[in-house]
């Protein structure tokens, strides 16, 4: 844990107890804060009383006496309209900030550096293989934030430690002082739109990862969607910029050649590495998941042949386009985190002979842009609040589809299906294109009940076969 020490004497108002909120109130009680703190759920509040916290409603709060809100990323800031306790904390003139402000805060001045990571799709797996390519070369790292351990769970700052921080537009929103030495933005699309007041919003918080970035920085910035491409223009001066792409390339960048990586940072691209077959970073979105994680070690100083050979050993994270096992020919893939449509477009791309899992609560847009991956799908089965919609979609373009309701219905019917295709490698693809909220508590309950019903079948399978394996 991180103690934050800066709070010490002073009171916060700790206010949402999820992961980020139990984390902030240990860390501030540690580092000698006074800490009050709520959550309109009472089991949360129990859970948090449970551990030693000292609770107070936001209407019985002295507002006079308090410093500073640290905000859960959760909670309503601005749209659709701020939580009743901004708006309690900005008639006090409170300074309402996140427990990554906090981390930032205590963090600065200890001679540590500190990777950010976002963009709509790609960023967990970005900083794990950010992290795991430090571990490669040598470095003592942490990874942290909206991935794995919350921000002041990490170890404390000891030099010459590199922090790797993954950022949702939620937290860069409740994070005014950051300033990376390595800012890394992966993609743009439509996303929490109703959460930002629209994309401008959402492109403004997204950008907060580098605005104030000065002389000495880097920023590696994504080059394969033009909305991503343009903030290059908004570039501070004195950044150093590494343009990354999946398939193009750009001067003083890194890009792919198929599934070759190259440095062209120096006077002469180079190879770094050839990620083909490397089962973790199977398809299009994950080359440029890898060639920005280089661009990230290379913004460090790091020569790529002190990590190069950290790709082939990167297992990957669950949930994303994570290979579950097979059941004779039928291969089955969990990538419960495509939670809109262009995330499942990175998996649907990937495969052929597709048997497709798909639907929750849907997002605006719904399907429609995945037409043209349409023709690998085989057939599609389909869940939650979107199935209807999806439905529609799907029979407008003539693809074979049924509607199952449940995770489970729509699992067993797809492994029958796939077990039936001709395809010499039929998959049973688990990329739901929408939000889990509909049925499941999120997107990572959604995924261990596939994992665990598909090993099922698959052990299933195995026993079914004369003599076993």
């Amino acid at each position: 844990m991180i103690a934050v020490r800066h709070m010490a004497g002073r009171r916060a108002y700790v206010f949402g107890l999820g992961t980020t909120g139990i984390s902030a109130t240990a860390a501030l009680r540690a580092g000698g804060a006074d800490v009050l703190a709520w959550d309109d759920l009472g089991g949360a509040r129990e859970a948090a009383r449970a551990r030693g916290a000292a609770l107070a409603e936001p209407g019985a709060v002295s507002w006079r006496q308090i410093d500073a809100v640290v905000l859960s990323p959760g909670i309503p800031l601005t749209h659709p309209q701020p939580h009743p306790v901004v708006k309690l904390a900005a008639a006090h003139g409170v300074a309402v900030i996140g427990d990554t402000e906090l981390f930032i805060r205590e963090i600065a001045g200890t001679g540590c550096r500190l990777v950010a990571v976002t963009g709509t799709n790609g960023k967990s797996t970005t900083a794990a293989l950010i992290g795991h390519l430090l571990a490669c070369a040598g470095v003592a790292s942490e990874v942290g934030g909206n991935i794995g351990r919350a921000a002041l769970e990490l170890s404390p700052p000891v030099n010459p430690r590199v922090y790797v921080i993954e950022f949702s537009s939620y937290q860069l929103d409740l994070t005014p002082s950051l300033k990376p030495d390595v800012a890394v933005f992966l993609n743009l699309s439509p996303d929490h739109l109703d959460r930002h007041g629209g994309m401008g919003g959402y492109i403004a918080a997204k950008s907060a990862i580098f605005a104030r970035q000065g002389p000495g920085d880097t920023l590696v910035l994504g080059q394969d969607d033009a909305e991503t491409a343009a903030l290059s223009e908004l570039v501070p001066e004195g950044v150093r910029l590494i343009p990354v792409s999946h398939s193009s390339r750009h001067p003083g960048g890194v890009w792919a050649d198929h599934t070759m990586l190259i440095d062209g940072t120096e006077a002469f691209p180079r190879r770094i590495a050839d990620i083909a077959g490397i089962a973790s970073l199977r398809g299009r979105h994950n080359v440029q998941n890898a060639v920005a994680a280089a661009g990230a070690l290379i913004g460090l100083g790091i020569a790529p042949d002190r990590f190069a050979a950290g790709f082939s050993s990167f297992p990957g994270l669950a949930h994303r386009m994570e290979e579950v096992g097979r059941r004779g020919r039928v291969l089955f893939i969990n990538d419960s985190k495509a939670t809109n449509a262009e995330a499942a477009a990175n998996a649907l791309v990937a495969f052929d002979a597709i048997h497709w899992i798909a639907g929750g609560r849907g997002k605006e847009g719904g399907i429609e842009a995945l037409g043209p991956l349409f023709a690998r799908i085989e057939k599609a089965y389909l869940i939650g609040e979107a199935a209807g919609e999806f439905a529609a979609t799907l029979a407008r373009n003539g693809v074979a589809h049924e509607r199952c309701g449940d995770l489970a219905t729509a699992l067993d019917a797809a492994s029958r299906g796939a077990a039936a295709s001709a395809a010499p490698e039929p998959v049973v693809l688990l990329s739901p294109a929408a939000a889990s909220f509909d049925q499941f508590a999120n997107f990572e309950a959604r995924g261990d009940a596939f994992r665990g019903a598909a090993l099922g079948i698959i052990a299933a399978g195995e026993e079914q076969e004369p003599g076993g394996r």
